[in-house]
């Protein structure tokens, strides 16, 4: 016997997704995955996205590159090798600005991209909703309802897949 990833309802129309998806989360279905077409205003609530941590990792890598360069410069400067250059103070921090902003620059680039595929969970090179023949049409013109079940609550998730009154169920192997 095979292994399940889940069970997927196929629907026909973007409001039935829409509102399958509200009802899996009010009966306590989590990980519920919706394949559409196109973009459907208000599914991210229905699924239970939430929000993101990329904009915090962003600002934590902005701000660490920032200091870092700034840091690194005013070591090097002032205390490992202070240069007395015209008369001018060691530590004159309008001449690490540029560098402190380009470094806090790629922090933040760097920052962002490494929490964009942490939090996709990528590299995900295979994903099992691809193992399903009928899923094809996910691109064209129908609409899929994915509920990740284990074996304990494969029947709960049949069950009220069946109540949506779907097109089909299909079973999803791993």
């Amino acid at each position: 016997m095979s292994a399940t990833y889940g069970l997927m309802a196929e629907l026909a129309s973007a409001d039935e997704l829409l509102g399958a998806a509200a009802r899996a989360r009010e009966a306590g279905f989590r990980g519920v995955e919706a394949y559409s077409p196109f973009p459907i205003e208000g599914m991210g609530e229905a699924i239970g996205f939430t929000r993101s941590r990329v904009p915090l990792a962003t600002l934590v890598g902005g701000v660490a590159g920032g200091a870092g360069g700034f840091f690194l410069q005013w070591y090097s400067a002032v205390v490992d090798y202070p240069i007395n250059s015209g008369g001018r103070p060691t530590f004159s921090w309008p001449a690490f600005i540029p560098v402190t902003f380009e470094l806090a620059v790629l922090g933040a680039a760097l920052a962002a991209v490494i929490a964009m595929i942490v939090a996709n969970g990528l590299p995900r090179l295979r994903h099992p909703v691809f193992n399903v023949r009928e899923f094809e049409l996910s691109t064209r013109n129908r609409f899929f309802l994915c509920l990740p079940a284990t074996a304990a609550d494969a029947a709960a998730a049949r069950r009220f897949l069946e109540r949506l009154e779907p097109l089909r169920i299909l079973e999803v192997p791993c």
